[in-house]
């Protein structure tokens, strides 16, 4: 019985889910681009190629005037500094609102606005923010005597604009993830903490993050994935400039596939994707593994 009940998501998955990955990954094995894909009219004509298309992209990797580089560079740092503000701010927000505090369902109602909202609406809304002629941050500057912003023409601000966009968009997940593993732990923690004398920075190194960490695991893992792929915030307020100053990996193979129609060389960036995001997976979880089993034994 649990497999009939089981079998209409495994259909749906199988559907939107592996068959898409698997023709994506058999694709990075062809030449496949807009002239010989086929269409209704003939018949697709696109060649396998082997490992044809990873060996260009290897060489370009090594090239001194490399072009992936640099987008491998930029999504190392778009992953990183969002994650860790995610977690910070996230987690600062949690540990208010676990407090008893007025207006504590108000607060988070309100805190969970931007996770409610479309992401692209949002994105939108902050690429008007940063407008250089019009924009709020702009009008706040000039209203406190300070020079405007060239927020999304200049490479250091325009990445300053995207992380502080994504930034909005991700702490309300991390905040209620956080939120609810803060709440699962005993109160009499607690209360035998301080019958010990132990004050609350203690407490907080010594309970509140061992025993968070579990979520905290499974939230930030997350979070990497999400963020390594947040493709809408990038396209929307910046579409990757100026001069490819915001690109990620992600945009990269976009651009590859739909504007260049460079299918196969697309998929192949795809197929890296995910091994970067398996690897990054593994070594992440099996680390936080290990901590636990020294954690038992001590």
């Amino acid at each position: 019985m649990a497999y009939v009940f089981l079998t209409p998501v495994a259909l749906v998955m199988a559907l939107l889910v592996f068959f898409p990955l698997v023709q994506g990954i058999a694709f990075s094995f062809t030449d496949m681009n807009q002239y010989n894909m086929g269409n209704a009219f003939s018949e697709p004509s696109y060649q396998f190629v082997g490992l044809e298309n990873y060996r260009n992209v290897w060489a370009d990797l090594v090239a001194a005037d490399s072009t992936l580089r640099p987008i491998l560079v930029q999504t190392a740092i778009w992953t990183f500094v969002n994650v860790f503000f995610h977690f910070t701010i996230g987690l600062g927000l949690a540990l208010l609102l676990n407090r008893p505090i007025r207006g504590r369902t108000v607060y988070r109602l309100l805190l969970l606005v931007p996770w409610a909202v479309p992401s692209f609406i949002s994105a939108l809304a902050w690429r008007w923010m940063f407008n250089g002629s019009y924009g709020f941050f702009n009008l706040v500057l000039t209203e406190l005597g300070l020079p405007p912003i060239n927020w999304l023409g200049d490479p250091f601000w325009a990445m300053v604009a995207v992380i502080m966009t994504n930034v909005w968009l991700g702490v309300p997940f991390m905040m209620v993830t956080l939120l609810g593993g803060l709440q699962s732990i005993p109160r009499s923690l607690y209360e035998a903490a301080e019958i010990d004398g132990a004050g609350r920075w203690k407490q907080f190194w010594h309970i509140t993050l061992p025993m968070l960490k579990p979520v905290a695991t499974v939230a930030t893992l997350l979070g990497i994935i999400w963020t390594f792929n947040m493709f809408n915030v990038i396209y929307l307020v910046t579409q990757g400039g100026p001069v490819q100053a915001t690109e990620i990996l992600v945009t990269f193979a976009y651009r590859e596939a739909f504007q260049n129609w460079n299918f196969g060389m697309a998929s192949t960036y795809g197929v890296i994707i995910l091994s970067i995001l398996l690897v990054l997976s593994a070594v992440y979880l099996r680390a936080m593994k290990a901590e636990r089993v020294e954690g038992v034994m001590d």
